[in-house]
């Protein structure tokens, strides 16, 4: 059982605390990071949300009054070195905090991890609240926020929270989705918050460059294993052709999972000289061990890994792994 109270007495001691979530930000880590952030406006506390990476497009509506940071090296580092605290959601590995986990290592600044991944083996967090039951982070911000927050909880703060189920349960519709979700999104209407809006924001305002790199994705992607895998991959020159950018392919296994039939999606995308490679799974086959066998982690059906090696090399890799599995799984060799 958490024990919160001892959490609350962490943030409670420190004057100025740094928020961060991983590279690449997703709904949860950046709605978890929001909701707190206000939350500690509140009680005083001088305190900003850097982030690693670009803000991605479909979660600029959390960035009301310019709140997110996205770290600069050198202009930021002298603010978050002086801090007395790093708050970090749903980070999963600290590698994935890149440049602002190794300045917060360096200067010896307490973290403190909410998340619900697992926690990785020899993690430098100081201080660990992990629940991997819960379908998002989220959910453990608005435990702390029922507990300690003073005053009613805002709107903004209930923005934040409900981005944050919204998106790690695929708008209330995987498994992992719980009552507690729900709850979320029931007292985040009586607050007022304007779903149809949020929902519009991080699902319906894709940039056209997206959705053309989208339908060569489409054009190129394989199936195997009787037709439940789909995989593609994307390189640079793929991504150029349409005028994309590299964080235009969020989102994609999500798509292909779509597929009538197939239970596992992967992307194999080309980046410099490593690969990032995503997995999902629609439940029948637990993927994160293909991921853990790569070098990465995550939850049992979206998970991913970052492969050094070329583009041809991480593919054969990396569908050798996947078709053992599901073979594995299945209780049969290939």
């Amino acid at each position: 059982m958490i024990n919160w109270t001892d959490i609350h007495n962490a943030i409670e001691s420190a004057d100025t605390i740094v928020i961060t979530t991983h590279i690449m930000p997703d709904g949860d880590g950046l709605g978890s990071s929001v909701a707190m952030y206000h939350h500690l406006k509140e009680a005083n506390k001088d305190c900003r949300i850097f982030i690693a990476s670009e803000l991605p497009e479909e979660y600029e509506f959390l960035n009301k009054g310019n709140i997110i940071h996205c770290y600069t090296p050198g202009t930021d580092d002298a603010w978050i070195q002086n801090a007395d605290l790093a708050v970090i959601f749903d980070v999963g590995d600290f590698m994935r905090m890149k440049t602002i986990g190794e300045l917060l290592s360096a200067k010896n600044i307490p973290m403190l991890n909410i998340d619900h991944h697992p926690i990785q083996k020899n993690s430098p967090f100081t201080i660990n609240v992990v629940e991997t039951s819960v379908a998002a982070t989220g959910e453990l911000v608005y435990d702390y926020l029922n507990l300690f927050q003073k005053n009613p909880i805002t709107v903004q703060m209930w923005e934040g929270l409900y981005t944050a189920v919204l998106t790690d349960t695929g708008s209330f519709a995987y498994s992992n989705t719980s009552i507690k979700c729900h709850q979320i999104a029931i007292e985040s209407l009586k607050a007022g918050v304007d779903i149809s809006k949020i929902h519009q924001g991080v699902y319906q305002s894709r940039p056209l460059e997206k959705m053309k790199l989208f339908s060569k994705v489409i054009d190129n992607v394989e199936l195997d294993c009787n037709g439940e895998l789909a995989w593609f991959s994307i390189d640079e020159k793929m991504v150029a052709s349409v005028g994309a950018e590299r964080k235009h392919v969020d989102g994609f296994t999500d798509m292909v999972r779509a597929i009538n039939g197939v239970e596992v999606a992967v992307m194999i995308f080309e980046n410099e000289n490593s690969c990032r490679v995503n997995f999902r799974s629609k439940g029948k086959y637990i993927v994160n061990s293909i991921a853990l066998k790569l070098g990465g982690g995550g939850h049992q059906l979206a998970c991913g890994a970052v492969v050094k090696g070329s583009l041809d090399n991480v593919i054969q890799k990396v569908l050798e792994l996947t078709k053992a599995e599901i073979a594995s799984q299945n209780g049969s060799e290939r």
